[in-house]
Order: structure tokens, then sequence, then C-alpha cells
């Protein structure tokens, strides 16, 4: 098995767009999928509490190195989350159509 899910997250729905649209484009991921989050973290010496949303990437791992890069280069936080997580289990089907779309 060699997808991953790779998840950052962003202030706004445009962000959002922005960046599955780039990953997509550049078949980076077969699919990006966006929910609201709220987040609560220490920041610069201050407790913040915001909503956000999470971006999950679906990618393989030959994908994952350029897709963070690419959210490297476009997100606009200062220090933006982006982190992967193996997927350790897909049916046959999902994973072909993954790899069908990466192509």
């Amino acid at each position: 098995m060699d997808l991953l899910a790779v998840f950052t997250t962003v202030a706004t729905q445009a962000q959002a767009d922005a960046l599955a649209h780039a990953a997509i484009e550049r078949r980076m991921a077969a699919c990006v999928q966006a929910e609201t989050v709220r987040s609560t973290y220490r920041w610069q010496g201050a407790v913040a509490c915001e909503p956000e949303l999470r971006l999950m990437f679906k990618t393989d791992h030959a994908h994952g190195p350029a897709l963070e890069a690419l959210l490297r280069e476009l997100h606009p936080y200062e220090l933006p989350a982006i982190f992967a997580v193996p997927v350790v289990a897909a049916t046959p089907e999902y994973i072909a159509w993954v790899r069908e779309s990466l192509a």
C-alpha cells in the first residue's frame, strides 16, 4: 500500500480552494477534502482559538514530496502544519482510481 493522506489547515475557503485546485491540476492529489474545524493552539506566547478548514489530500508516496513542496510554496501561513499519514487499507478499486488520477 503506497497511499498517503496529507493534511494541512487554512483560515478561509478561498485559501482551501487555491491549495486544492493547485494540487489537483498538477496531479499531485487525486482528491482533496475540506472540513471546518476549530483549532486551539499556542502561537507567539498566546493561546488562540480559531475556526479553520482542514484539508486532506489523497495521494501516494511518490507524489508526497512534490505535494509538500507545493503546499510550502503556496500556503498562506508563516508556519503551516503539513503532515502525512500512510493509508494502511483501501479497496483495490480505490487504489487504482488514485493511481489513475495521479498519472
